[in-house]
C-alpha cells in the first residue's frame, strides 16, 4: 500500500521526482500500486511548464515548440509516494491520423480503466474560450465521474481584470464553479497554494 502524501507538503519545492517510464500501449503500464494525478491539455497550452513548476526542476518535462512532440504516457515518480502522469496533448499537433487514432485509444483506456487514477489535471488556456476537444473532454470525465481539476493557464499574460472575465466566461462554459478550478501562472507560481490544494484533495489517502 502506497503511503501518504501530501501535495501541499512537497510538490512546489524541492522533492525527489524522477522520470519513471513512456507508455505506448496499455501492457506497458506500470503497476497500480502508487495514485496518480494525470495532467491533459490542448497542444502548447502550457502543460509541460505547470509540471515542472510543481515539482520546481525547470527541465524535466521537456517545453517543445513543436505540438504533439509527447506522443506516450509519460510516468514521474514523486517522493517514492505518487506518479504524475503527462498526457500527450491534443488539438492542433500536426501528426499523421493514426498516431492520433493511437492516442486517443490509449488515453481513452488509460482514463477509463486505470483504478488508481485520483484525478485529471485539464489544462486550458485562460487567454481563449473553451475548444470543442476542452469541453468534451470535462463533459466525458464528468459522464464517467472521474475526479478533475481545471487549471487556466498563463494568467500572467492578462491583466487582473481580464483574468476574472476571461474565467468567469470558461467557468460557464465548463458548468463549473469558481471553488473546481485554478487561475494558475507557471511564469510567477500564482494559484500555486490553490492547485496544491485542489490536489490534496484527492490524494488523501492516509
Amino acid at each position: 500500500m502506497a503511503p501518504s502524501f501530501s501535495a501541499a507538503a512537497f510538490l512546489g519545492k524541492s522533492c525527489r521526482v524522477e522520470f519513471v517510464t513512456s507508455v505506448f500501449k496499455t501492457s506497458q503500464l506500470p503497476a497500480p500500486e502508487y495514485p496518480e494525478i494525470a495532467f491533459a491539455g490542448r497542444s502548447n497550452v502550457g502543460k509541460s511548464s505547470l509540471i515542472n513548476k510543481l515539482v520546481n526542476r525547470r527541465g524535466l518535462v521537456k517545453v517543445s515548440a513543436q505540438p504533439g512532440k509527447t506522443q506516450s504516457l509519460n510516468f514521474f515518480m514523486v517522493e517514492e509516494s505518487v506518479y504524475l502522469v503527462d498526457l500527450p496533448g491534443y488539438g492542433f499537433a500536426k501528426v499523421p491520423r493514426k498516431v492520433k487514432n493511437d492516442w486517443q485509444g490509449l488515453i481513452t483506456s488509460y482514463l477509463e480503466k486505470r483504478e488508481n487514477l485520483r484525478c485529471v489535471v485539464v489544462i486550458v488556456d485562460l487567454r481563449h474560450g473553451a475548444k470543442n476537444q476542452d469541453l468534451e473532454l470535462v463533459a466525458w470525465l464528468k459522464l464517467m465521474e472521474q475526479p478533475l481539476l481545471l487549471v487556466y493557464t498563463k494568467a500572467d499574460k492578462l491583466s487582473r481584470n481580464q483574468r476574472g472575465s476571461q474565467a468567469a466566461a470558461l467557468d460557464d462554459g465548463f458548468g463549473v464553479s469558481r471553488d473546481e478550478r485554478v487561475i494558475f501562472s507557471a511564469k510567477t507560481g500564482e494559484g500555486m497554494a490553490e492547485l496544491l490544494a485542489g490536489l490534496d484533495r484527492y490524494l488523501d489517502i492516509s
